[in-house]
């Protein structure tokens, strides 16, 4: 017979979901495999790219971005990856809102990141402003199998403008995890907006995951994280969860966050946008879901009584901070 047993610690703004099963010994003294996602808003080099909307992000447009700018948001981005690391650098980051590889290539191998032999997934994205979703892994601690960029069925590129899924088959020893990357199209100009688009991928991530259990059985562990631009409780993310066609069922642990915590604020009310969902099987080991929210990553909201995420621009006005959204993590105990 198993025990389970749930740990909710709550703050402020943050979250550790704890789960123990039958089978997984508190004396193993094995450290956590660490993956991260992170909305890094508006992760833009300094040159101009032809073939995207780039423009509010050169030194001659009205935000002013310059190498400077562009440096310390390097710079802001490491550290917060470090410091969610808890000052060992995660096995894996997924990161949304990235302009191209050349950001990625200065965040490894111009920061002191470099140090860890960390692989780049990346691919250029239909987005009309050139933002893609990537992952940066340590080439140490794993191994990325294979890798694709997924659109929704009956759909040409051409067609989808917006952010493919990125689906990478993650091997660490013992044991192969399949991860999902979103970035669901904001619903920003009413609830209505896009909403057809993010159907279908809801509908495409509904069918990767029983593509690979089909597949690869039952007892594929499946990661999805991102931002989904809606909260856990939304009719297309509550799509993503309970039991699948293929018999696997998927539990969202950003569900558990209580109604004052989130990643993202939203005049006055936070918002639990950037999700961790994973297979059921998954959860017979030990798994950490946490909101990641350091103090240096807030300020004081000038508007609304309260903390809010000290991002690079308040609309054009430059601080020089680090994201509007918080990072999530999931730790898991490997066997």
């Amino acid at each position: 017979m198993s025990i389970g047993i749930v740990k909710i610690i709550t703050g402020t703004l943050s979250l550790l979901v704890f789960i123990f099963m039958e089978g997984y010994s508190q004396e193993a003294n094995v450290p956590p495999v660490k993956f991260i996602f992170y909305n890094v808003e508006n992760l833009f080099d300094i040159y101009n790219d032809s073939l995207t909307d780039d423009d509010e992000f050169l030194p001659g447009s009205l935000r002013r971005w310059n190498y400077h700018r562009y440096s310390a948001k390097i710079q802001s981005i490491y550290k917060a990856i470090i410091a969610a690391g808890e000052w060992e650098p995660p096995a894996l980051v997924a990161l949304c809102e990235v302009e191209n590889r050349k950001v990625l290539e200065d965040l490894v191998y111009g920061t002191s990141l470099s140090r860890y032999n960390y692989g780049i997934i990346h691919q250029d994205s239909r987005d009309p402003r050139g933002i893609d979703v990537c992952l940066i892994y340590r080439k140490d601690i794993m191994t990325i199998n294979n890798f694709k960029y997924l659109i929704p069925y009956g759909l040409k590129s051409d067609e989808f403008l917006t952010r493919s899924i990125l689906h990478a088959e993650c091997l660490i020893p013992g044991d192969t995890i399949h991860l999902l990357v979103n970035h669901w199209p904001s619903r920003r100009g009413g609830v209505l907006a896009g909403e057809e688009l993010r159907r279908k991928i809801a509908e495409l991530v509904r069918i990767t995951i029983d593509s690979i259990v089909l597949s690869s059985g039952k007892g594929s562990k499946i990661v999805i994280m991102g931002d989904f631009n809606c909260t856990p409780d939304d009719n297309l993310a509550s799509m993503l969860t309970g039991s699948y066609f293929s018999g696997v069922k998927m539990v969202n642990l950003s569900s558990k966050v209580l109604p004052e915590g989130g990643t993202y604020r939203y005049l006055g009310t936070w918002e639990m946008i950037d999700q961790v969902i994973i297979s059921e099987n998954m959860m017979s080991r030990y798994a950490e879901f946490k909101i990641f929210n350091a103090d240096f990553l807030l300020k004081d909201d000038r508007k609304y009584p309260g903390p809010t995420p000290f991002s690079t621009f308040s609309g054009y006005r430059y601080q020089g901070g680090f994201s509007d959204h918080l990072p999530v993590i999931l730790d898991l105990k490997m066997k």
